[in-house]
């Protein structure tokens, strides 16, 4: 270690050792609340720097895909390649429960819903299928299909503190709103393509997610994210395959269809990004402070405050970027961007972000060097990087109380990290050392689906508008019948290795 590196490290560890001494002070003679010490101490950049691993969770044959924590915090839900969903008591590392979820293909997501008593586990994969699993009394799981995507479904939001609502997104640019009255009915309403009443079995179709003007090369926006702000959960934001973040209000959306719900109210995007085609998003995460955090594919991660949208009109807002825009009119543009985090790799797989710490004072995501990169988030400064799976990290679940990060990626376990370590971490060194060679994220992220479905969009640009009419929803439904047959016939799990088919529970 060279002098000046050191002389730096006894300098931090002097500061963070005489802030904690003030802290004990300060609450011992009634000067801090016990309450925001214990923020403070939680949100300790020492605690970060200190965070080690734990333990491994190894129980999934796959590579685990979604990692969850319920609201209390003492139990994990992760979802894997091997369509099997596990309960885990992380603290010592036994599994409370694992069942088959149902799925035909790859588990992308799997949530508890809030107030359930942990009875209640949604779930979304890559077979497009949502699912809603309900542990009995006697210990055994039944699962039911609430709704199929046309194409994968990444992401599923739960509304918070209720029991009942959730939202998913897929590749098919549909967008559900799911609820589950007092009744024991499900109630689907497909907020991009129509609202559906299993009570009634009648439909009211709305719209799909388009997207910007002069794109014609993909019909609808393929959605990767979606987050509902805590603080307001009438509003949700969800993200894909262009650069925008769209931002929509639910109070705006009529059930009976009466209005024009299809129009984002704001639209988020770096301004260098603006008209970037090359670009897509695949994780979201609010704030506490309802801030958005965006990680780009092939870029940076960025953090959005509410008064940093572009609006409504993104047309408008394009064609004045191209008649304006250059890179010597962006450099001098008054205009405050949002905050910048990199040094990680996104380019191979749909991974999340998200925060960390009592008062999400810290940003954090994986890497597909297999790297967990964590930031502060007031200034963007990387703080720590810890070597977190053999290939590539894709997921990282904060606990909701406390200083403890649960992760996981292409390896077949799930790690957990806690302060526990005896000495600090040094700074982080060498970041482009052992990242990954560049690729493009087209080339790595569309799957045969994608290319399909690109395909079907050409030949309807290409057909009479008569034609098109009248052939499209049988050439389009023939398409993704094979597609979704091909999907679930080219796994790579065997059903027939399932030796842990039946339920368990401990």
């Amino acid at each position: 270690m060279d002098p000046s590196t050191s002389r730096m490290m006894k300098k931090r560890n002097r500061a963070s050792v005489d802030a904690a001494v003030v802290d004990i002070c300060r609450r011992e003679v009634g000067h801090l609340s016990t309450r925001k010490f214990a923020h403070r101490l939680a949100a300790s950049e020492d605690l970060v720097l200190r965070l080690d691993l734990l333990r491994k969770l190894e129980k999934h044959r796959g590579c685990v895909n979604t990692v969850s924590f319920n609201a209390d915090g003492d139990i994990l839900v992760s979802g894997s390649d091997d369509r099997r969903v596990i309960l885990w008591d992380w603290e010592t590392g036994r599994v409370k429960l694992s069942f088959n979820s149902g799925h035909n293909n790859n588990i992308f997501q799997a949530k508890i819903m809030p107030e359930t008593d942990e009875r209640s586990i949604v779930t979304c994969a890559a077979d497009g299928q949502v699912r809603h699993a309900t542990i009995l009394d006697c210990g055994k799981v039944e699962t039911k299909l609430l709704a199929r995507h046309q194409g994968r479904a990444h992401k599923l939001a739960n509304e918070p503190g209720s029991p009942h609502i959730f939202y998913t997104c897929g590749e098919d640019g549909l967008v559900q709103h799911v609820s589950h009255d007092q009744s024991g009915y499900l109630t689907l309403n497909y907020i991009f393509s129509s609202v559906f009443d299993l009570r009634t079995g009648e439909a009211t179709e709305l719209f799909s997610c388009q997207p910007v003007r002069g794109r014609s090369f993909l019909r609808v926006v393929n959605l990767n994210a979606i987050a509902i702000d805590p603080r307001n959960p009438n509003l949700f934001v969800i993200a894909g395959s262009d650069e925008f973040t769209r931002l929509y209000d639910i109070r705006r959306y009529r059930w009976d269809a009466s209005a024009a719900f299809g129009k984002p109210a704001d639209h988020f995007c770096p301004k260098h990004l603006l008209g970037d085609e090359n670009v897509g998003i695949t994780g979201l995460a609010f704030s506490d402070q309802s801030e958005l955090l965006v990680s780009y594919c092939e870029e940076f991660i960025y953090l959005f405050s509410k008064d940093m949208g572009w609006g409504s009109n993104v047309n408008e807002i394009l064609d004045n970027h191209l008649s304006v825009g250059s890179d010597s009119d962006m450099e001098t543009d008054s205009i405050l961007g949002p905050q910048l985090y990199k040094g990680h790799r996104n380019c191979v797989t749909v991974k999340g972000v998200s925060f960390f710490g009592p008062k999400c004072e810290y940003v954090v995501s994986g890497s597909d060097c297999g790297r967990m990169f964590i930031w502060r988030k007031k200034d963007g400064a990387l703080v720590r990087v810890m070597e977190a799976d053999k290939q590539v990290v894709n997921c990282i679940q904060a606990h909701p109380h406390t200083t403890m990060l649960a992760s996981s990626g292409i390896d077949r376990d799930i790690k957990i990290w806690t302060p526990t370590a005896l000495e600090k971490a040094p700074p982080p060194t060498n970041i482009e050392k052992l990242r990954p060679k560049t690729n493009s994220w087209m080339y790595q992220m569309v799957s045969p689906r994608d290319m399909a479905l690109q395909l079907l969009a050409m030949r309807s640009q290409q057909t009479s508008p008569e034609r098109r009419r009248t052939e499209d929803t049988n050439a389009e439904g023939n398409m993704l019948e094979f597609i979704l047959t091909f999907d679930a016939n080219s796994s790579d799990e065997d059903d027939s290795e399932d030796e842990e088919g039946h339920d368990r529970f401990y």
